[in-house]
């Protein structure tokens, strides 16, 4: 037999008498407070969401900001810097980019396009875990001026980056005629080639690397001395898809090498002559007729025509 509550037996005895029950006030339900966290925005999918559709617009300034908020913070960072791409440092020569540049080497993992020109800062220690983690994705290296490296820091990209389409050296005076020979060797799709400024390298080595290198479409050989009228011709037999040519300050070339760009190139479209005393209109005048660009007015002989910022007076050549 069960046994009623005494709650139940008032309730039964007011029902029997007629009399309206009385009602108990019901206990509130206990509420229990939620112990999980908020959601944050690296909740969100990082491979899917984050990374493709916002960590594009963020610098690497704004990536390094991020990179100090926390662990997590560091570690999104981290993920983008993985899948990065590019990498554009040209002229940042800020207090300390040394060691922001370290944590670059050790992140970036799928990198194709690298611009590093006129970091004065740059070694061959720093330079070289960088190039070991990419050098089989890149198709672009910019070093121009970087004067603290060696050619050391070039082997990794010689050898290893089958993929490479553009390589900038100017005034890097430690490229040397071996290190151009290794890249006859090894290199075969170059399109954009500067090595001005560059002393060192002889006339036979250039003569040998445009033999191979044939599908130069952008080529800069501004003050660089080796470069001969014989350097010109074979670039005229050998490399027919040239568009742009930066000869400025190379005294030694005459018409006859420019007489063979004419005959052979027939794509040119930018000649960068000036200060090429032995240059004369007789040879510019046939290209004229093409309506390339000349950087040397018709009446100009070239002899007084000294201008600092003809050095890089075209966009095609800019860093």
């Amino acid at each position: 037999m069960c046994t009623l509550q005494p709650e139940e037996e008032d309730h039964l005895l007011a029902m029997a008498s007629g009399e309206q029950p009385t009602r108990t006030a019901s206990p509130r339900p206990l509420v229990i407070a939620s112990t999980a966290a908020p959601p944050t925005l690296f909740d969100v999918c990082w491979d899917d969401v984050l990374i493709p559709q916002v960590a594009v617009y963020l610098s690497l300034k704004d990536l390094f900001n991020l990179r100090c908020c926390s662990r997590t913070a560091q570690c999104f960072v981290e993920a983008v810097l993985e899948k990065r791409q590019e990498l554009h440092l040209s002229g940042n020569n800020t207090k300390n980019m040394d060691v922001g540049f370290r944590v670059l080497a050790r992140c970036c993992q799928r990198l194709e396009v690298l611009h590093l020109a006129r970091c004065r800062w740059l070694t061959d220690e720093l330079l070289l875990p960088l190039l070991a983690n990419n050098k089989k994705r890149l198709w672009a290296v910019n070093l121009n001026e970087c004067v603290n490296i060696t050619a050391l820091s070039l082997q990794p990209i010689i050898v290893e980056s089958k993929e490479l389409r553009v390589l900038k050296l100017s005034k890097c005076q430690w490229l040397t005629t071996g290190a151009v020979d290794a890249l006859t060797l090894h290199q075969s799709k170059l399109v954009e080639f500067d090595i001005s400024y560059c002393g060192a390298i002889g006339e036979r080595c250039l003569i040998i690397f445009f033999r191979k290198l044939n599908k130069l479409t952008v080529l800069s050989l501004a003050n660089t001395p080796s470069v001969t009228d014989q350097v010109l011709i074979q670039i005229g037999n050998y490399c027919r898809e040239l568009e742009h040519i930066n000869l400025i300050g190379c005294a030694t070339i005459s018409d006859f090498g420019v007489h063979a760009l004419t005959v052979h190139c027939l794509r040119l479209q930018t000649l960068l002559i000036r200060r090429c005393p032995r240059v004369t209109e007789r040879s510019l005048a046939p290209l004229r007729q093409r309506r390339l660009y000349i950087d040397r007015p018709q009446q100009d002989l070239g002899l007084n025509a000294y201008n600092l910022n003809d050095f890089y007076p075209s966009d095609f050549l800019v860093y």
